[in-house]
């Protein structure tokens, strides 16, 4: 026991764990922009051989994928890449709806000189991917555009708690479900919730997020219908506007 703690070393647990989190965000990466793609096996040696590094960590890695509804792991079988479902996207995108909502009403008034310009050449970028049909670069603009407001919101928690959220809910796990066409996402543009975030209107910005978030819930759920998945089973509260 005594030599396995001199062999290890005082600081090395902390670098094993930075180092599984580092493979975890490279294989996320991977995951979200295609490049492993649904269903494809991700294999411990492989990856470890890549990279480097021994398998522990890449194993660690996996079984956080796992946790997160990424990757399915199955005795004697390995890992697999996993599409998550439409109802657990619908699930995934409500709550962040809510909770994005909340980001953006902190973060009115609260955001530097540099964010603001940052939002905005986002969301320039986003406007000129969509027009160059460009599904899987929107997506990531998007993606950027929605953590500098979270980042500007000064709230750890939420930050948190939507960074868990966003593997599930990124619109480029939507967009590869059949019968969710590249218009409806080209559609969603973020001029309404920066206009009300420059001007330090919480209200505003809220209410833009929110209007912004559930329209993206409704695009899914629409697009459930068009494939003849099952309806959602969660009850409609009145004067809830969420998928009209």
């Amino acid at each position: 026991m005594t030599r396995r703690n001199e062999d290890v070393g005082p600081g090395e647990p902390i670098r094993h764990l930075m180092l599984g989190d580092q493979i975890k965000d490279h294989l996320l990466t991977q995951i979200l922009e295609g490049v492993i793609a649904p269903g494809e096996r991700i294999i411990e040696t492989r990856v470890a051989r890549e990279l480097g590094i021994s398998q522990g960590p890449v194993r660690e890695a996996l079984r956080d994928l796992a946790t997160l509804g990424l990757v399915d792991l199955q005795p004697y079988r390995g890992a697999r890449v996993r599409q998550p479902s439409l109802e657990e996207q619908v699930e995934a995108m409500r709550v962040r709806a809510e909770l994005e909502a909340m980001a953006a009403r902190e973060a009115a008034g609260n955001l530097s000189t540099a964010q603001i310009e940052e939002l905005h050449r986002l969301n320039d970028e986003m406007s000129a991917l969509a027009a160059a049909g460009d599904t899987h670069g929107h997506a990531v603009k998007n993606t950027e555009f929605h953590s500098i407001i979270v980042e500007a919101s000064g709230n750890r928690t939420l930050e948190r708690i939507l960074a868990m959220l966003q593997p599930l809910a990124q619109t480029y796990l939507t967009v590869s479900v059949g019968g969710l066409s590249a218009p409806e996402v080209y559609a969603m543009r973020h001029g309404s919730i920066l206009d009300a975030l420059v001007a330090g209107d919480p209200d505003g910005a809220e209410a833009a997020m929110r209007s912004h978030g559930r329209a993206n819930v409704a695009m899914v759920e629409q697009a459930r219908i068009s494939v003849g998945a099952p309806a959602p089973t969660h009850p409609r509260r009145s004067g809830d506007t969420h998928g009209r």
